[in-house]
């Protein structure tokens, strides 16, 4: 069962960047897209960013400006650059292959990785 593998997360300060990473498990040549999700305590899982294969980006209100998302087809991997943290940023982050139309995403994967956890303090 083929699953994502993400890396780069933290305990960080309120203000401070983090730099994560995904390795996608698969070849990019049939990824549409791939997305970019967190899941905070006692909450849903909730799309973070989406990038797609044109180079289309989809960002959540709450993190426009701030984060930056990027994918390296050659690696199968994706970034996701996250400036400006605040302590509401705090979530296990996932990464997917997606599907995205419009500003719609979803998991095209039924399975996750283990995603990597975010700690922003203030």
């Amino acid at each position: 069962q083929v699953q994502s593998v993400e890396s780069g997360g933290g305990l960080v300060q309120a203000g401070d960047s983090l730099r994560l990473s995904c390795a996608a498990g698969e070849s990019s040549f049939n990824i549409n897209a791939m997305g970019w999700y967190r899941q905070a305590p006692g909450k849903q899982r909730e799309l973070v960013a989406a990038m797609t294969k044109s180079g289309h980006t989809i960002y959540d209100d709450s993190v426009k400006g701030r984060f930056t998302i990027s994918r390296e087809n050659a690696k199968n991997t994706v970034y996701l650059q996250m400036d400006s943290l605040k302590p509401q940023d705090t979530a296990v982050y996932y990464c997917n292959p997606s599907y995205c139309s419009g500003s719609e995403c979803y998991s095209t994967r039924d399975s996750w990785g283990r995603g990597t956890q975010v700690t922003v303090s203030s």
